[in-house]
């Protein structure tokens, strides 16, 4: 655990340089410099994959009138350059037509570049519900923090973080609704626990009957009913004994097959059906 604390320290400097990252670095390349667009990489490890096209077409008419009010960072590699922090403000000059973009030229380490993707796009809220959880596991596997640690160093509470966790568990069709919008995270918060046929039925329902989050929660819990009353059954099916019964149609020349709480008869002749059916009878 004291490694844990150790990194988790370590982690809030990294916080902290992030602040001031232009400040430090303006005075040793004499501020920001003009680079071609076409040069830039995108970062690697950005952990935010779906750019509203709305709003990057807003920010877009924005710099046509106003210019880039704040620098790009990027890193210089053999190859041109690799992003580090402003992937919105790169999207929406490419989407102005720009050739080049203003840009400060640090020199990082690929982890820390990796690490200030990161904590850019959680401290200024840039994330969805889906990235921004699966920015927390990252963050917590490469620093080892629990989520305690984790809800002090980013500043966010540790249930906000606990829950956030838990919307990796949601299926495939059910991540794509949520980052998309066709369904809030109060929606995939309540649907989480559910198996991936009942998260797709749920999904359905709140899109096409627009459902609000209570009337999800009411039906989640419709859902789970049959199951635990299946789950509580089950048992006592298991510990039902066929042997006497199984002994009974070998006697009397039948072949039988037990699959769970199920015993198949096998008939091979007429004689034997008319003969089981004049036992069923006497």
């Amino acid at each position: 655990m004291a490694k844990a604390s150790a990194l988790g320290r370590g982690l809030g400097a990294l916080l902290s340089e992030i602040e001031e990252a232009y400040d430090n670095e303006l005075p040793k390349r004499n501020g920001f410099e003009e680079i071609s667009i076409t040069e830039i990489q995108a970062n690697p490890y950005q952990p935010r994959k779906h750019f509203d096209p709305t709003s990057l077409a807003e920010l877009s008419e924005s710099i046509k009138t106003h210019g880039l009010l704040q620098p790009i960072v990027v890193k210089e590699t053999l190859e041109g350059y690799v992003l580090i922090a402003g992937e919105r403000r790169l999207r929406a000059s490419k989407l102005a037509k720009f050739k080049t973009i203003k840009a400060i030229i640090v020199t990082v380490s690929d982890e820390q570049m990796r690490q200030h993707a990161l904590i850019e796009n959680i401290q200024r809220d840039e994330l969805n519900a889906i990235d921004l959880a699966q920015a927390y596991q990252e963050l917590i596997e490469i620093h080892e923090l629990t989520h305690d640690q984790l809800s002090h160093t980013v500043h966010k509470s540790r249930a906000q973080i606990t829950n956030t966790l838990r919307l990796l568990q949601l299926s495939d069709k059910a991540r794509k609704a949520l980052v998309e919008g066709k369904i809030s995270a109060g929606h995939a918060k309540v649907i989480v626990g559910l198996e991936e046929k009942e998260q797709s039925l749920m999904i359905d329902s709140i899109i096409g009957q627009k459902l609000s989050v209570r009337d999800v929660e009411h039906m989640a819990k419709n859902m789970k009913l049959p199951r635990e009353t299946f789950v509580h059954t089950q048992p006592l099916m298991n510990e039902l004994n066929f042997d006497k019964l199984q002994s009974y149609f070998t006697e009397i020349g039948l072949k039988t097959s037990k699959k769970g709480s199920k015993i198949t008869l096998e008939f091979q002749t007429n004689t034997q059906i008319d003969s089981f059916l004049a036992t069923l009878s006497s």
